[in-house]
């Protein structure tokens, strides 16, 4: 790798060898892919969508996660969106919610209630200017430190084969799980230049490796998948009721205080720097106005993906190029994908390429979540150690070491604890919204705290 192709990779601007972008794309692409889809599998069954219109329900989360990546790389109008490398996708943090709607009014309520909820999110970061006093270093870092542990029980259970599959916690597949951590450590810590850059890329293919030896990787999705297929506008039926519209503009909301994390961990790990104004206020609306978006073409609510930001902070590549490239590959096929970007040189294009050619999708969905896990676990740990950053910047006092020891210990010890939140008395809605969630729950508390607690003597 040269040294000007070097330099252009960890600025956000300029065009790198497509040769050496697309790994550093692909990355992304498998980090997310599985987290990507898995939700649109669970509504499917909840709200009883026939299998035909499932694999539409999938291809439009696919697509709405590279149209939603595109808004943030690239702010609609200059304010919408952004503007830094954002990788976006179907949450799961409204997962409880959806199962709720979907399973009593089915997946019309589910649409009609996100549209609303998207515009929620655009009116959260039109005024989020006058809130981010309300956010200071301190509770940022609590947010993304938070955000880091939430996610290691994910990467556990894919290390263990998968929650409810045959074999979970298994010593074949923990032994190819620890493989694919240590060749991931290996390229990261022992190599240079694009093989450290890649490091997670290469750890994977290395796993894949090891586990399609073992007969662990199937190719039957594949064969069974179409070549090519358009999503289709308006193809679900939209409603809009009043109980789901309520919860998912309230899910939406607390959501937008995830995406202030998540992009603070992008700026300040692999950019050294808190989110700017700008930056906070475009990415919430990006992700309003791409979930309004993804609901006329079947698709679930965007968020920030916080294992991308993981590998964004572990590598340090910042370029738009890249995530772009990401982009393109979950949309239309790495063939047409290559071709387009090698004649444009957009690097929008490549998220795309799954969403248009399901078999490409297919392709992704076969490596297996022992692989998966060994890989994410390095990206999850890099996500804590930036909040832990965040935190030491704001020097953890007494009074600063209780209220991220307190809100922490709030929202882990609630959200692993089952039904903490749903006995007599709660609302209904409580457990749905807030007990699955570590992050919304510390973030609360983490701005409560630091605005009731007295301060130092030295801050005041």
């Amino acid at each position: 790798m040269s040294q000007s192709t070097r330099k252009i990779l960890f600025e956000l601007r300029g065009i790198p060898k497509f040769t050496e972008a697309l790994p550093l794309a692909m990355q992304h692409v498998v980090a997310m892919i599985i987290g990507c889809i898995t939700p649109a599998i669970v509504i499917s069954v909840v709200a009883n969508v026939s299998p035909e219109d499932t694999m539409l329900l999938i291809q439009a989360s696919l697509v709405t996660a590279a149209i939603a990546t595109f808004i943030q790389l690239y702010p609609v109008a200059g304010r919408v969106g952004a503007g830094i490398p954002v990788v976006m996708g179907v949450s799961f943090a409204y997962v409880p919610v959806l199962i709720a709607i979907g399973g009593s009014m089915g997946l019309p309520a589910i649409l009609g209630a996100q549209i609303v909820g998207g515009f929620a999110a655009i009116i959260v970061g039109i005024f989020i200017r006058r809130l981010r006093p309300l956010f200071p270093p301190l509770v940022s870092g609590t947010v993304v430190f938070t955000i880091g542990l939430s996610l290691y029980p994910v990467a556990i259970r894919y290390m263990a084969g998968g929650a409810g599959m045959p074999g979970f916690g298994s010593a074949l597949n923990w032994g190819v799980a620890l493989f694919t951590l240590a060749a991931v450590s290996f390229f990261s810590f022992f190599t240079k230049g694009f093989t450290k850059l890649a490091s997670v890329l290469l750890g994977m293919a290395a796993g894949y490796i090891l586990a399609a030896s073992l007969g662990m990787v199937s190719f039957e999705r594949i064969i069974e998948s179409q070549w090519f297929q358009l999503p289709q506008v308006n193809h679900f039926k939209i409603e809009f009721h009043v109980t789901a519209v309520v919860s998912m503009v309230i899910m939406y909301i607390v959501n937008s205080i995830q995406a202030i994390g998540d992009i603070s961990a992008t700026t300040a790990g692999a950019m050294d720097r808190e989110p700017s104004d700008d930056e906070l206020a475009g990415g919430i609306m990006g992700n309003g106005l791409s979930s309004m978006l993804s609901a006329f073409i079947g698709g679930l609510p965007t968020a920030t993906f916080s294992q991308n930001v993981g590998i964004v902070t572990i590598t340090k590549v910042i370029n738009k190029f890249v995530i772009a490239l990401a982009a393109v590959v979950v949309i239309w096929g790495a063939y047409i994908g290559i071709k387009i970007a090698i004649a444009h040189r957009n690097e929008e294009k490549i998220i795309l390429l799954a969403g248009l050619i399901p078999k490409f999708a297919a392709l992704l969905t076969t490596i297996p979540l022992a692989v998966l896990g060994g890989a994410t676990l390095t990206v999850f740990a890099a996500i804590t150690m930036t909040g832990m950053k965040l935190l030491l910047s704001a020097k953890l006092t007494p009074r600063n070491s209780a209220v991220v020891g307190i809100s922490v210990a709030l929202g882990v010890g609630i959200s692993q604890v089952a039904n903490a939140l749903g006995g007599p008395g709660m609302p209904s809605w409580a457990q749905e919204i807030f007990g699955s969630s570590s992050v919304i729950i510390s973030t609360l508390a983490a701005v409560a705290l630091n605005v009731i607690m007295p301060r130092d003597k030295k801050e005041l």
